[in-house]
């Protein structure tokens, strides 16, 4: 099993984002779905340390996460963020940032390749990208750090429906090509069929169904 959270609760500013939640999330497309507010950001930043619960433990194959450094953990459980997020410079620059302040070597084509976007990105100013490229730089950005784990974040809720279908063939080669798990965090039921084996619904910081696509998401 990849992830188990067990009996976690999550509050923030007094109101409880997460109740009681108990799921277990094998290796492979998995996915976290459910309506804005549902407490599923908040899930996903639980898996790499991002916030701790409250109550309840996170479990990373079969090591709580408070056990494990953060930043390592990080490194091999990586974010890509609902919204890009690129530093000023080229698209190497971003590329590079993770990896050398974690003094790893890296492979910019290569990641930028993975990413869908052709390796002569490399050498383009960041700040002239589309939303859609700039989307995909962060998931070369991410890539680069030769993550086990791929968290996520409403990855195309920014997009226009022809970046948002791009952005998706790319994370459907992507697990084709690699043994990278994922967790998708989505409000879009449809998304979650297209690119999950497994889901996790939640309403209201709480689990209302989890288990494979077919079964949970029914046409």
């Amino acid at each position: 099993m990849l992830f188990e959270l067990e009996d976690v609760t999550y509050s923030r500013a007094g109101k409880v984002v997460l109740d009681g939640v108990s799921i277990r999330l094998p290796v492979g497309a998995s996915c976290v779905a459910g309506p804005s507010g549902s407490g599923k950001s908040t899930l996903l930043r639980l898996l790499n340390r991002l916030a701790d619960p409250d109550a309840g433990r996170v479990v990373y194959e079969g090591i709580d996460v408070r056990e494990r450094e953060p930043l390592a953990l990080r490194r091999e459980v990586a974010l890509v963020p609902q919204l890009p997020a690129l530093i000023e410079g080229s698209v190497h620059d971003n590329i590079a940032y993770g990896p050398r302040l974690a003094g790893h070597s890296f492979d910019a084509r290569a990641s930028l390749e993975l990413a869908g976007l052709d390796p002569d990105f490399e050498d383009r100013d960041s700040a002239k990208l589309s939303v859609g490229e700039q989307q995909r730089v962060m998931l070369a950005r991410a890539l680069a750090l030769q993550p086990r784990v791929l968290l996520l974040d409403e990855p195309t809720s920014a997009l226009d429906q022809k970046a948002r279908d791009a952005v998706e063939a790319t994370l459907k080669r992507l697990h084709a090509r690699t043994a990278i798990a994922s967790v998708l965090v989505t409000h879009d039921m449809d998304q979650a069929r297209r690119l999950a084996e497994y889901v996790v619904r939640l309403d209201g910081g709480e689990v209302v169904s989890a288990g494979p696509v077919a079964e949970v998401l029914t046409a």
